[in-house]
């Protein structure tokens, strides 16, 4: 006994699980009944696969039914082991009580580990703010922070509650918020919201929702709420359990009562135990887990692939799902004659070469990826927080900035250059204005990359009728340039995480099943509420990849199809598994009345069904989807 326990010490040391301490209980129990059917061997062996397999079943079933009453499978699989042994009928016993731990074990693989995503959220509120009292400044605890306080947000900070700017002007990342892969501009009389990022100049808001009012914090509730209400598949055995126990012990007690031997209802009773059943989904699930791991996906919750067999919509956020997350220039507009495009494209991005902004970063990256050609040197470099750059390039003075500082500096733009640029602002393009010493040389037009087979994608998924939604964050014109481009027809645009819930709460109301794909903290409610929610793994959040069921680990859309059909073959190979299993059994127990099957035998033609649903299941880890 000190040597087994010091070999489990040891497989816990090398960090195996009681998961695996079960398995191994329950493979060495099945060697021990194979080896009792052997003749020569010192022991009745199956009573240690009684004992290790059966007490267990037995002792849960006692408990659910004494306390709450609960009739599950367990509790005919604990009549049929006591009748088995009762006459006699170790084998029998031992082999239905292993078969039996092997599908509970199948089973318990397939639940999801704990996560941590609440834990991240909770992460990112911040712990403290700068008030100003009587014009000093001083730092205290975020949680002590009162309406109607004065705070100070430096640059790179978060900010610590919802309220408006009352002074200085910057860009706010929020994609905590809405998941918009551009910061926005700030200033006066503008909100925030707490857990954004302060990007450039410092800025003094009043604060208006604090503590369990603010916007962060909100979104916490939400994620921790949104799983309550997400249904859990029952095992198939256990639903349907009180009909087996009552048409088992009633079909076992008639036997013997007309044919006077006990043998024959006990026989009854251990081909009427589901084994084979309970092995139909759990054995289809992992097979299909497999399968769906070779492609891309990483199926954290067991029942997720059930649930996505049932979707009749799928909901996309944009940025980062659709989209690449991160812009690059599009067009390249010239305004004077004496300017082409590439001088300009090289002007903006010369100019904008020293600054921290994502929109200047796009352009100087988007120059060098294309051109390949190196930028010239620039010199007295400015910024101005949430608006442009300044710099002298080539002996010109360049601005490159919004439209809103190009009218504060008095520089006019032309018809031609409005209108161009009022085109790309309604295909949801960003627009930076170019002045070249004072005059206007053209602007650039920038825009969040569409994936490249996302609509191959999004067609595919309508050939399997199931219809796309965008849910997003950003403004209508954008979602609406990327939904069009994308063949989407529903869009929810300006979507906080609030209403991506509403929208799903409301499809899901109507009896649609939804599946929800994002990769920003700000879809992780939407992700726990939805039937099945599927993460971004490469550039999705943490947060947004614990919420999910599935995360999507190399971010690949186009395989998003594949696995939606895939549930829906496993889903026909559970019903296929579960038809062929119960044929079985009614075909067992006939034989099993007349008195042509007997305990051991009965216990075998369980194995090899159990045997054929394992096959049938395992078909599914090379199963393509037909293009």
């Amino acid at each position: 006994m000190k040597k087994i326990i010091a070999g489990l010490e040891h497989l816990l040391a090398l960090g195996g699980t009681k998961k695996d301490i079960v398995l191994l209980a329950v493979s060495g129990a099945a060697l021990l009944v194979s080896l009792s059917a052997w003749e020569p061997f010192p022991f009745d062996a199956a009573w240690v696969a009684i004992i290790l397999c059966g007490v267990p079943i037995i002792l849960e079933a006692v408990i659910g039914l004494v306390t709450a009453f609960d009739i599950k499978a367990d509790i005919l699989v604990s009549l049929a082991l006591v009748a088995s042994v009762c006459i006699g009928e170790n084998f029998a016993a031992g082999e239905v009580a292993v078969i039996m731990q092997l599908g509970a074990l199948l089973e318990d693989l397939t639940v999801a580990r704990a996560r941590a995503g609440i834990e991240r959220l909770v992460h990112l509120t911040p712990q403290t703010a700068r008030v100003i009292r009587d014009d000093e400044e001083a730092i205290i605890p975020a949680e002590q922070v009162t309406v109607g306080a004065l705070l100070r947000v430096l640059p790179g900070e978060t900010v610590p509650v919802d309220g408006v700017i009352v002074a200085g002007q910057t860009s706010v990342n929020q994609a905590v918020m809405t998941g918009e892969s551009l910061p926005v501009d700030k200033s006066e009389g503008d909100e925030v919201s707490s857990g954004t990022v302060n990007q450039f100049g410092a800025f003094e808001m009043r604060a208006c929702r604090v503590g369990e009012d603010s916007s962060l914090q909100r979104m916490i509730r939400l994620v921790q709420s949104a799983d309550a209400g997400k249904a859990k598949i029952v095992g198939i055995a256990d639903r349907w359990a009180t009909w087996i126990v009552v048409t088992a012990l009633t079909a076992a007690a008639a036997t013997w009562l007309i044919s006077g031997e006990i043998i024959r209802a006990v026989t009854i009773l251990v081909v009427f135990c589901p084994c084979a059943l309970v092995l139909a989904t759990p054995t289809a699930i992992m097979a299909a887990i497999g399968n769906a791991t070779k492609h891309g996906f990483l199926v954290k919750e067991g029942d997720a692939l059930e649930r996505l067999a049932k979707v009749t919509k799928i909901t996309f956020d944009k940025t980062g799902t659709l989209t690449r997350g991160a812009p690059k220039v599009t067009a390249v507009l010239p305004s004077l004659p004496s300017v082409s495009a590439e001088e300009l494209y090289s002007l903006c991005a010369a100019a904008e070469q020293l600054s921290e902004h994502p929109l200047g970063k796009a352009v100087v990256g988007s120059y060098k990826s294309e051109t390949g050609a190196s930028l010239p040197p620039s010199d007295n470099f400015k910024m101005f927080p949430g608006r442009g750059v300044s710099a002298d390039v080539n002996g010109k003075r360049i601005l490159a900035v919004s439209r809103e500082m190009m009218t504060e500096r008095g520089i006019d733009i032309s018809r031609e250059t409005a209108e161009a640029a009022e085109k790309c602002l309604s295909q949801g393009c960003t627009v930076v204005y170019v002045a070249a010493d004072g005059a206007l040389a053209g602007c650039l037009a920038l825009a969040d990359a569409v994936r490249e087979e996302s609509a191959d994608m999004i067609a595919a998924l309508k050939s399997l009728k199931v219809q796309p939604v965008l849910l997003t964050g950003d403004n209508e014109r954008a979602a609406a340039a990327v939904a069009e481009r994308l063949g989407i027809e529903a869009v929810h645009a300006d979507c906080l995480p609030e209403d991506k819930l509403k929208h799903i709460a409301s499809y899901q109301e109507q009896g649609e099943a939804v599946c929800m794909i994002g990769d920003g903290v700000n879809d992780a409610p939407a992700l726990k509420s939805a039937a099945v929610g599927i993460a971004m793994g490469g550039a999705g959040s943490d947060i947004a990849v614990d919420a999910a069921d599935i995360a999507l680990v190399d971010d690949n859309v186009k395989e998003l199809p594949h696995l939606l059909a895939l549930s829906r073959r496993m889903l026909s190979a559970i019903k296929l598994n579960m038809t062929f299993s119960m044929t079985l059994n009614f075909i067992a127990i006939i034989l099993a009345i007349i008195g042509a099957l007997s305990p051991v035998v009965g216990a075998l033609v369980h194995n090899a069904g159990s045997v054929l649903v394992i096959i049938n299941s395992a078909a599914l880890l090379k199963w393509k989807r037909k293009r």
